[in-house]
């Protein structure tokens, strides 16, 4: 799959419950693993399928950001959910800071500077 984000997205693990609205306009909550997240959106790992175009509200720490699934694709561990932050719900790291965080920018090859973690 081609790349098309404009911002890296910052590795992470952590956290985060999920709500929505079922098809049938009832409310849902669900635990996800948020996998990766930048200011436009996130990756997150759940154990129920979401449908393309629902809208979602995370808490993460004690921060609410609204979101848009743009996919959903079932893997070996669950379902991948991508959301895109809705304009003026944008994530920033000085309002919630995940519990593992990695800047894959910071990665480097074998024999330089050791990979460092952002805390």
């Amino acid at each position: 799959m081609q790349e098309r984000r404009a911002e890296v997205r910052m590795l992470c693990a952590d956290l985060v419950e999920v709500c929505w609205e079922d098809e049938e306009h009832q409310p849902q909550q669900a635990t996800a693993v948020l996998e990766d997240i930048s200011r436009a959106g996130a990756c997150l790992q759940f154990e129920v399928p979401l449908p393309t175009g629902t809208s979602v509200r995370i808490a993460c720490g004690g921060e609410h950001l609204q979101a848009t699934v743009r996919y959903c694709v079932y893997r070996e561990i669950g379902y991948v959910v991508g959301v895109q932050f809705e304009a003026g719900s944008q994530w920033s790291p000085q309002e919630f800071h995940p519990e593992h965080m990695l800047d894959p920018l910071r990665l480097t090859r074998p024999g330089k500077k050791p990979n460092k973690l952002v805390n």
